[in-house]
């Protein structure tokens, strides 16, 4: 099941990426005070309606290269180590210097942005189990997935269970993505609509969309954690997935298509992903938040989000960080190899 990954397409994607990861810090940089900015909480929602269905259809468009096979089970062993290590640091630092406290524990509750990590796995071992059926059956299965695990009485952040089958339908749509069919598609004319699209909607959120149900767009709760016990609230779940789509369709003409120093960037945003929640648990528990009132002190705040976030996807972090970044897994393997001479 292995796919080739056309060179301007990837150009494209790890352009987009990074551009994902920037609006993943700017949104947990500004979600503090959105309650108190009417212009953060419209950014807020924004970001929102798109990042996460994108980053998760990023992901799947790179897991072409290697989903199952020996390259498959390398990645799966990887993002196990990676949350295995992530989940304890967050955890212990929480612990002992941020002084966090109401937060539940445990390696079977993802620490905040680590949902990603136990999701990924998911997201990958139900494409696999799917392969055999067409990609328009496996978006179809994948949709109803979504709206029927809002059904199910339980506790939606639990191993990140709701948000795996949430956002499963943006991994099987990257998988079987066509870079080829959709420059032919994406033509300069529909790039323009598209990004005026994405504006407007801004526009709209800011003006009338601030009541937006936050929950609803984390996709971490099931329908009883949102409050709607009605039998039809897979609805709502349909018509928010409409407005994903199109807010992620149109935010694809932002992003450029030529390759640059964004793209070199783009490489190395896994470091950006997994380091920065640091950064902002410490700006939280400083007290930096409470000398915002500002647009301008929230304007500094988001261009300092973007700095640090090209700050962390610099070679040298790599260098320094990438054994518990990119966490080795050759010798797993090799204690199975071995494990199995033994047995057999």
């Amino acid at each position: 099941m292995v796919k080739t990954l056309p060179k301007q397409g990837e150009t494209y994607f790890l352009n987009l990426r990074f551009i994902l990861i920037l609006t993943v810090f700017i949104g947990n940089a500004i979600e503090p005070l959105i309650h108190q900015m009417d212009g953060l909480h419209a950014l807020f929602l924004w970001i929102f309606t798109f990042h996460m269905p994108l980053f998760v259809f990023v992901t799947g468009y790179f897991a072409k290269g290697g989903l199952d096979g020996t390259a498959g089970r390398k990645t799966l062993l990887q993002i196990g180590l990676q949350y295995i290590i992530f989940q304890s640091l967050y955890s212990f630092l929480d612990m002992t210097v941020f002084r966090v406290e109401n937060i539940h524990r445990s390696f079977f509750a993802p620490y905040l942005l680590l949902w990603f990590l136990a999701s990924h796995m998911g997201w990958r071992l139900l494409t696999l189990g799917m392969r055999k059926l067409s990609p328009t059956t496996q978006v179809v299965i994948s949709l109803a997935l979504g709206v029927l695990i809002g059904y199910l009485p339980l506790d939606g952040a639990w191993l990140s269970f709701s948000r795996t089958f949430v956002y499963l339908p943006f991994f099987v749509i990257g998988y079987h993505f066509s870079f080829d069919a959709f420059v032919q598609f994406f033509t300069k004319k529909k790039r323009m609509i598209a990004a005026a699209a994405s504006a407007t909607l801004f526009v709209i959120i800011a003006l009338w969309g601030l009541q937006m149900p936050e929950g609803w767009l984390f996709g971490s709760m099931t329908f009883m954690q949102l409050g709607h016990t009605e039998w039809y609230a897979g609805l709502y779940r349909l018509a928010l997935y409409g407005l994903q789509f199109a807010s992620a369709a149109a935010f694809l003409a932002w992003v450029p298509f030529g390759q640059s120093h964004l793209t070199d960037l783009g490489r190395r945003t896994l470091y950006v992903f997994l380091l920065h929640g640091f950064i902002i648990r410490l700006a939280v528990v400083s007290g930096l938040y409470s000398y915002i009132h500002h647009p301008a002190a929230a304007m500094l705040l988001i261009a300092g989000a973007v700095l640090l976030a090209v700050a962390l996807a610099q070679p040298i972090v790599r260098k320094m960080a990438r054994p518990v970044v990119e966490p080795p897994v050759t010798w797993i393997l090799r204690l199975e190899r071995m494990s199995i001479g033994r047995t057999s």
